[in-house]
């Protein structure tokens, strides 16, 4: 990979590698889920923080079989099926690991591992069958012969094991002559040898057991993870304006007649009500968007909660925290940061909502800043239902602004305003006749 970071933490479409081979692991069953970490772990088990997963080192790392090892004390005796993933197969789809543990079930085996057939067999290890086309081992590549390097179907290192059987044949492994190391790949022919029941299944799409292990691998997962995305959304009933531009993560969730226009990235744990449009050049992160609510063009949306019909943008910024309600209308370059704007409100130009709460109705005019930031800490601003601000006002919080109250245009705000006041603090005007004239008589 040509870098400092953990291969496993390379992301595709969004999320980690290693978090897109939990994710698909996830929904099949409570589970005890062990990650084996070598080089680099302190910074992956940062990445692990919040999900129910044991980690175990393995150190020093010393092959797949080895692996499999250390992990093996840390699920404890209560047997049933064990799964064996690999971190940098990103592509894995949870009904071909359903499979797997379905094939192992049904035929009561003592393994069922994945294999493929890609295009070009490369470095992965062969799966090398009698004439019957029984199952009778894997061959690393740099130890087959000739002949077995021309077999196109190969291992994806993607397993399910019978936890007794698993343990015996792991227990059983010798270093590699050639390379020292402990392949999880001699523990099939193994059990093979002991006349345990070993079968295989075949991916679907050889793209989805294939390893990611340079930058040109993890530039073409992220585009098969893409089109994956893209094919997902039209198949639910979203209008995708410009396919070649539009990036859908992974755990995005989108309803019917959605439309997505060109330069649309939709990312993190975001949903999309039906009906909802989101316009060109527009970021939308770990959201939600309620029915027929709009969004940009060139708008950024993160960490928000945006209500039904509710219209935000062109060019504004709606950070974590955010919830608009229904009817709610932001405009462009007006930013947002725990803001509560209830239904109705209106802030169309130019403004910075910050730890505020604004009451249904109120108007914010252009150029109103709620000041929330004193220097050591924030304080929340509150703005009563119907109330006015008028333009180029700062709101120095903490602060209330009651209900049907207008703020003068210019004025800066310190003290609570009452319901239905008026508060201004503009400096008196001046008006000085002729001073103009007078002026240019003066110039030489």
């Amino acid at each position: 990979m040509r870098s400092a970071r953990p291969k496993v933490l390379h992301r595709v479409a969004g999320r980690t590698m290693l978090d897109a081979v939990l994710d698909a692991a996830a929904p099949l069953g409570p589970a005890r889920i062990v990650v084996v970490l070598g080089a680099g772990r302190a910074e992956v088990v940062a990445t692990l923080a919040g999900r129910a997963v044991e980690t175990v080192v393995q150190e020093p790392q010393n092959g797949t079989g080895d692996a499999v090892r250390a992990a093996l004390p840390a699920l404890g005796p209560a047997g049933g099926p064990v799964l064996v993933l690999s971190g940098d197969v990103p592509l894995i789809r949870t009904d071909t690991l359903a499979a797997l543990l379905a094939c192992r079930a049904q035929g009561d085996l003592a393994c069922a591992f994945l294999s493929f057939t890609p295009p070009d067999a490369g470095d992965f290890g062969r799966v090398v069958r009698d004439r019957a086309g029984r199952v009778r081992g894997i061959v690393e590549a740099k130890a087959a012969t000739a002949k077995q390097n021309k077999i196109a179907e190969v291992n994806a290192g993607v397993y399910c094991f019978e936890a007794g059987a698993l343990a015996a044949a792991v227990a059983g492994l010798s270093p590699n002559r050639t390379s020292g190391e402990i392949y999880l790949t001699d523990a099939v022919g193994a059990l093979v040898r002991g006349r345990h029941a070993v079968d295989v299944v075949r991916a679907d799409d050889w793209r989805e057991a294939w390893g990611v292990n340079t930058r040109r691998d993890l530039a073409a997962a992220e585009e098969i993870e893409r089109r994956r995305a893209l094919e997902r959304a039209l198949d639910t009933g979203v209008t995708v304006v410009d396919p070649s531009t539009t990036r859908i993560g992974p755990r995005v969730t989108l309803e019917p007649d959605v439309v997505l226009h060109p330069f649309v990235c939709l990312e993190g744990t975001t949903r999309i009500a039906e009906g909802c449009e989101v316009l060109p050049f527009t970021r939308v992160a770990d959201s939600e968007l309620a029915p027929r609510a709009v969004v940009g063009p060139h708008t950024d949306i993160e960490g928000a909660r945006i209500g039904e019909r509710a219209r935000v943008g062109p060019y504004a910024r709606v950070r974590p925290g955010t919830v608009l309600e229904e009817d709610v209308r932001v405009g462009n370059f007006v930013e947002t940061k725990e803001a509560v704007l209830k239904r109705g409100v209106k802030a169309l130009h130019l403004s910075y909502l910050g730890d505020a709460e604004i009451g249904a109705d109120a108007n914010i005019g252009a150029g109103v800043i709620t000041c929330n930031y004193d220097g050591v800490a924030k304080h929340r601003t509150t703005i009563g239902a119907g109330a006015f601000i008028g333009s180029d006002s700062q709101l120095v919080a903490p602060v209330t602004v009651g209900p049907g109250a207008y703020v003068g245009a210019g004025s800066t705000i310190t003290e609570d305003v009452p319901g239905e006041a008026l508060a201004l603090t503009r400096a008196p005007l001046k008006v000085k006749e002729g001073w103009a004239r007078d002026r240019k008589g003066r110039k030489p």
